[in-house]
């Protein structure tokens, strides 16, 4: 292989169709656009979601409900899932946020809330965001202490 005869792999390049260049083209005339008509002409573009004047889907179907701005959002763990990572040896006595973020249970900007799921036979001092009571009761019967952030 030289300088000479370098050339694009096999299906790598298109030749675009040049419109707009003279009759003897194929493509000269209305340059693929048709005739008249809005859209064959420059500048046009349509708006996401018409439908030619009928009542958009988007505003055909009824709302309800409401969505609360100020909402926080929970990443639950189970207690059955704090008790594998001390069957694993990934955890000892105390869980904290950085502990669980380290073994990738959570990530570093989420909000925790124990949940009750399981048993726990681990006596853990836990420190996250929220407890169920449930869950709550249960590492206390194991020993352990919960503490909310």
């Amino acid at each position: 292989m030289s300088l000479h005869n370098l050339q694009p792999a096999e299906g790598s390049v298109k030749k675009e169709k040049r419109i707009a260049r003279g009759e003897g083209s194929g493509k000269g005339g209305t340059s693929t656009r048709g005739h008249n008509g809005q859209k064959s002409r420059s500048g046009y573009s349509r708006k996401i979601g018409f439908e030619g004047g009928q009542m958009p889907l988007q505003r055909r179907v009824p709302k309800f409900g409401f969505t609360n701005i100020n909402r926080k959002e929970y990443v639950g763990v189970n207690l059955d899932k704090l008790q594998t990572l001390v069957d694993e040896g990934k955890i000892t006595d105390t869980v904290t946020l950085d502990i669980l973020i380290a073994n990738r249970v959570v990530s570093k900007t989420e909000l925790v809330k124990i949940l009750g799921r399981g048993e726990l036979k681990a006596k853990l001092n836990i420190t996250v965001h929220k407890f169920t009571a449930t869950a709550k009761a249960a590492i206390e019967a194991a020993g352990g202490e919960a503490v909310t952030l």
